[in-house]
């Protein structure tokens, strides 16, 4: 896929997710997620507030992903940002399932989604600023021979 049409479908999967990441907590906080949609104990005080403790790193992810796509400058690092975020988050929720040995496909599927869909967008990212720092330099060294 071209990096184009690759940020394109980033930036509506970052969308749904920031969106998703602010209406799972509304419910989460509104004690509104069903006993059966539940992880395994959910009203556990200790998993209560390990799943708590994702919160302030998912409002951040949602802010700068939602930022980023408003912004018609300094998206590229808002960017950046929000889908570093997010993988972190799906990353720590899957390594914390693994270490318990809970498999629930209801909480895998979504949390490795977080993990993977930002992956290629940051390596486009990474690779074009890098190109962008590259050619930043050459100039530099051009307007240094003048």
């Amino acid at each position: 896929m071209r990096p184009d049409r690759l940020l394109a479908a980033t930036k509506v999967a970052m969308l749904l997710t920031d969106v998703g990441f602010l209406l799972y907590w509304a419910i989460a906080c509104g004690g509104l997620i069903p006993a059966s949609m539940a992880y395994k104990d959910y009203a556990d005080p200790v998993m209560s507030d390990w799943n708590t403790s994702f919160l302030p790193l998912d409002l951040a992810a949602s802010v700068t992903g939602l930022l980023s796509l408003c912004r018609p400058r300094g998206w590229r690092i808002l960017m950046a940002v929000s889908l570093t975020l997010t993988s972190t988050a799906g990353l720590q929720a899957i390594t914390f399932w693994a270490l318990r040995g809970d498999y629930s496909v209801t909480w895998w599927v979504p949390n490795l989604f977080l993990l993977l869909f930002p992956l290629p967008a940051l390596a486009v990212l990474i690779r074009r600023s890098g190109a962008t720092a590259a050619t930043a330099d050459l100039l530099a060294e051009r307007d240094e021979r003048r």
